[in-house]
């Protein structure tokens, strides 16, 4: 592990156990080693290993029991299918007979909040960009759809508004050299408040269905 990267060494780790489940030196194991076993081999601390296990058992790529170990749960490793989210959503509305478009609610860049922070594993305060879109079926609208991104990503490269006005998926890969590995989605109730009610045109305190997805990269 690199102590000069940027990223957080527990991520490293992270991503480092990721690679080697999917294809590396425990692709065909159904358990990892030991926490210490692990530290070892990689020259860090225990508790980077354990913060490093914690993340991949609460994004359901491990599962870890006492006595048991720790065991590699292969089909969520093998989940690789790309989502391409507006693409998707414009799909699902197509099927139903339905004619489907985009619209544009808010294009900006601000200082990360805690939760945005702690989902994009990177410091308060930091840049990130926020797209918001709103899905429409028949010109009613359907689907609100929010994608956020740690702005150093970009680097110094020059972009517009008008580029991020595709997928996100495809910005990440043109501008960020990022591919998505996978992405895994927690499903929750949610209802509508005033600023949902205002968008979506429905009463406030609808039933609505709120989707939280993460992308990862390798």
């Amino acid at each position: 592990m690199s102590k000069k990267n940027s990223m957080p060494l527990y991520m490293q780790i992270t991503r480092w156990l990721l690679q080697a489940m999917e294809e590396g030196i425990y692709a065909d194991v159904e358990r990892l080693p030991p926490e210490v076993d692990i530290a070892v081999q990689l020259g860090v601390s225990r508790t980077a290993v354990r913060d490093a296990l914690s993340t991949l058992e609460r994004e359901g790529f491990v599962t870890r029991r006492h006595g048991k170990g720790t065991s590699i749960n292969r089909h969520v490793l093998r989940v690789k299918t790309r989502i391409d989210l507006e693409e998707e959503f414009l799909d699902m509305i197509s099927a139903t007979g339905r004619r489907p478009s985009v619209n544009f609610v808010r294009i900006a860049q601000s200082a990360a909040t805690p939760e945005q922070a702690r989902w994009l594993d990177m410091e308060v305060g930091s840049e990130v960009v926020c797209v918001d879109r709103l899905v429409s079926a028949d010109d009613l609208p359907a689907i609100y759809c929010a994608d956020m991104f740690d702005r150093r990503l970009i680097g110094s490269r020059p972009y517009t508004m008008e580029d991020l006005q595709t997928p996100i998926f495809d910005f990440l890969h043109r501008f960020c050299g990022i591919d998505i590995y996978m992405d895994l989605t927690e499903i929750n109730a949610v209802n509508a408040d005033e600023t949902l009610s205002d968008m979506l045109k429905v009463p406030k305190g609808t039933a609505l269905l709120h989707l939280d997805e993460r992308g990862y990269t390798l």
